[in-house]
């Protein structure tokens, strides 16, 4: 499916690709071989797949597709809104007549790319808003794989961030997080080991607290591993606590302080109730069910 935009594509191995957008050029050509019914639903859980792959072998190249993404956020300006289904329902919504979901996408994947605006608004926000991937749609992320629990905490160390790391999967009862929460964020003496007691302590750390000296002025994480086990035998505490750090995070945001949850579960289907009015979301690199839990 050449465009005018696009002339003189040529068929090549998957191999010999150089971007994703070389590898989209390949779908281009031919999309009926690379998607089934040419899904556009399938592309984006392709893309999501490339995405993913890309953090695990550690390869710095962009890709801007994945859910709440550059391009997500372009196509949201340009369409007046998204939806929670991501950018392949949003195209699929939009298509007009006489067209297919497909074709509309490289329609606007190409002026996608010759819009030099999302580049520069991107770069932006990634200079002046460290960690701004873990605000915009909710203060506590989801991850299921380790490994990009453990990429998301050393940007955001890079980044200036404070990061406290919690193994939320030893906690056999509310007492031991609290015990734990308070040494790791030196609470102090009169601390009551009780769930106001930590929204109240939190709440200092979050907006008051010593954390953000860095030149960046990036704030404070609270990373937490197999949070899942304490949710199983505390499930109560592991949701409120999720609460408060989400309430806590966008009173610290008023007053432009950082805080951020970034919460791992080794059970692929975690859900949570929404936290501080706001959901608890998948990390972009595995919001689609088919990249966790394979």
């Amino acid at each position: 499916m050449p465009t005018e935009d696009s002339p003189g594509l040529t068929a090549k191995h998957w191999r010999d690709c150089a971007d994703v957008y070389d590898f989209l050029d390949q779908i281009r050509l031919r999309p009926g071989a690379w998607l089934s019914g040419s899904s556009l639903r399938d592309l984006q859980s392709m893309l999501m797949g490339y995405q993913v792959a890309l953090g695990v072998h550690s390869i710095n190249e962009p890709c801007d597709f994945w859910h709440g993404g550059a391009f997500s956020q372009w196509l949201g300006t340009r369409l007046g809104g998204t939806s929670p289904l991501g950018w392949a329902a949003d195209i699929e919504r939009n298509t007009p007549e006489g067209s297919t979901p497909t074709e509309e996408f490289f329609r606007l994947l190409d002026a996608y790319r010759s819009d030099a605006s999302h580049a520069s608004a991107q770069a932006t926000a990634t200079t002046q808003f460290p960690g701004i991937e873990y605000m915009i749609n909710t203060f506590v992320t989801l991850f299921w794989g380790k490994h990009l629990l453990t990429q998301a905490t050393e940007r955001l160390e890079d980044r200036g961030f404070r990061v406290i790391r919690l193994e939320a999967g030893q906690w056999k009862t509310e007492r031991d997080m609290h015990r734990a929460m308070a040494a790791a964020l030196d609470f102090p003496d009169y601390y009551g080991h009780n769930l106001d007691a930590l929204n109240d302590c939190l709440g200092d750390v979050a907006c008051y607290g010593g954390y953000d000296d860095a030149p960046e002025g990036a704030g404070l994480v609270l990373s937490f591993t197999d949070y899942d086990r304490f949710a199983t035998t505390c499930p109560r505490a592991a949701q409120v606590v999720l609460d408060i750090i989400a309430k806590r995070a966008r009173q610290a945001a008023v007053l432009h302080r950082r805080l951020i949850g970034l919460v791992q579960s080794n059970d692929p289907q975690t859900q949570f109730e929404s936290v501080g009015a706001m959901p608890v979301l998948w990390n972009n690199d595995e919001w689609s069910d088919a990249n966790r839990g394979a």
